[in-house]
């Protein structure tokens, strides 16, 4: 069993809020099924899995646990956090998109105790008999009314079937669902309901209404991000379409942007986030798939160049923002005929927006992303990455932010002032006596 309290310390949190020690006291105090909802941006991923790990028996190389997440941004976020409690408890993720012949061989490979993954890719996996059933004793739901959407009912049906074994169920949301199908089979649940009825969204995110004259908002979506001088900032838009048109457009303008919607290629939507997340980009363009599962700390701005398309739609928008204890600010940028939807609750505060002419410039980036292509398969560490870009790159450990080692590549955040020199220094360099691709990503 982990010990708690050092996981925490590892990771550097003092005190678990409120719910995550209800969470806790719950799963661990009980054997009934429980309920968590909780706003966006509260720590339910740490909430489930500081207890759920507690509970695994490391000596077993079977799977105990599955959660089951609706996408594919989750469900490595979710991966993440596990990892980086490096308690022992192994995991992998799971979902589509990329050969599930790959992912046997990882969960070969590292004997996982937890799964994270799609309804979809859990199914085939266990009809493939990749992972052994018997053995599953709990099961996660995570954005549980996301996964019990029409669209994931016969996936989950199925999938609930597949786990003869199964003791318990933990789901957990940002927003209630209306009813919970029978085939999740909740029988006296602990429920843990930390939404505050008289709170849509945290007093600590300010609502702003902002003016464009024309029904094109584009020009007026550059003056608002030009008045905030830098910062973090996340544009929602309905349509793929319409975020590689915005996306475009605010590039040629001189904005540091990443995009992201559901019909770009996996590896895309990869390094589009990452770059965002690192400081690469600081302007996010981006339809609802990123409302959910994505934990990118520090997110000062959301805008609405497009209106939610419901309550549960803003609401998950919004959490991007203030997230744990800080504060943030959220734009409806409305055209002529456009209005506040009227689920919107709070006090609106109208945004005067600056004198274009006394305006700056758009903000560079803080951070670029360089690309490296080897990874975990070429025995490559985060070590060996420093080492290689301090003594060939000539950075300092200080140019060097966030570096993800994936199994055939890596991604690095490096001081976008030192990119260029960096790139021309390592130009034909071996990384650990191998030759490989550094590029940067755009």
């Amino acid at each position: 069993m982990i010990d708690i309290d050092k996981v925490l310390a590892k990771l550097g949190i003092a005190d678990l809020n409120e719910m995550q020690q209800k969470t806790t006291a719950a799963i661990l105090g009980t054997d009934s099924d429980v309920v968590v909802l909780s706003p966006t941006g509260s720590g339910k991923t740490l909430a489930y899995l500081l207890p759920v790990a507690h509970e695994i028996d490391t000596e077993s190389d079977d799977v105990q646990v599955v959660v089951i997440v609706p996408g594919r941004e989750l469900a490595l976020q979710s991966d993440t956090v596990m990892r980086d409690m490096a308690c022992g408890v192994r995991s992998v993720s799971c979902y589509g998109g990329r050969p599930a012949m790959d992912e046997h061989k990882v969960i070969k490979k590292v004997m996982p105790h937890i799964v994270f993954g799609t309804p979809g890719r859990l199914n085939d996996h266990l009809d493939k008999q990749n992972i052994n059933p018997y053995k599953i004793r709990c099961v996660v739901i995570d954005e549980f009314d996301k996964c019990l959407q029409m669209g994931f009912h016969d996936e989950m049906s199925r999938l609930m079937k597949k786990l003869p074994g199964l003791r318990r169920r933990v789901l957990l949301s940002a927003t209630d669902a209306d009813e919970i199908p029978s085939f999740v089979h909740l029988s006296e649940a602990v429920r843990i309901d930390c939404l505050d009825e008289g709170e849509q969204v945290p007093e600590r995110v300010t609502i702003h209404e902002v003016r464009s004259d024309a029904k094109d908002k584009l020009a007026a979506l550059a003056m608002l991000l030009r008045s905030f001088e830098g910062g973090s900032t996340v544009v929602f838009l309905n349509y793929r379409d319409s975020v590689e048109r915005t996306a475009d457009y605010l590039r040629k303008e001189g904005f540091a942007v990443s995009h992201f919607h559901g019909g770009m290629p996996q590896e895309e939507r990869e390094a589009a986030l990452y770059r965002f997340s690192n400081g690469s980009a600081n302007v996010f363009v981006c339809t609802d798939l990123a409302s959910r599962g994505l934990d990118i700390p520090d997110i000062d701005n959301i805008v609405h160049y497009h209106l939610p398309q419901g309550e549960d739609g803003y609401v998950h928008r919004v959490g991007r923002t203030a997230r744990w204890d800080a504060t943030g600010r959220t734009f409806f940028l409305l055209g002529p005929e456009e209005h506040i939807p009227e689920f919107v609750e709070g006090n609106v505060v109208g945004y005067e927006m600056p004198d274009g002419a006394l305006l700056p410039p758009p903000a560079p980036a803080r951070m670029a992303t360089l690309y490296i292509g080897k990874g975990k398969k070429d025995k490559l560490s985060k070590g060996d990455i420093v080492g290689f870009l301090c003594k060939k790159g000539g950075l300092t450990s200080d140019d060097i932010g966030r570096i993800d080692v994936k199994e055939r590549y890596c991604y690095v955040a490096v001081s976008a002032s030192k990119v260029k020199g960096v790139l021309a220094n390592t130009r034909g360099e071996k990384v650990k006596g191998v030759k490989t691709i550094i590029e940067m990503v755009k």
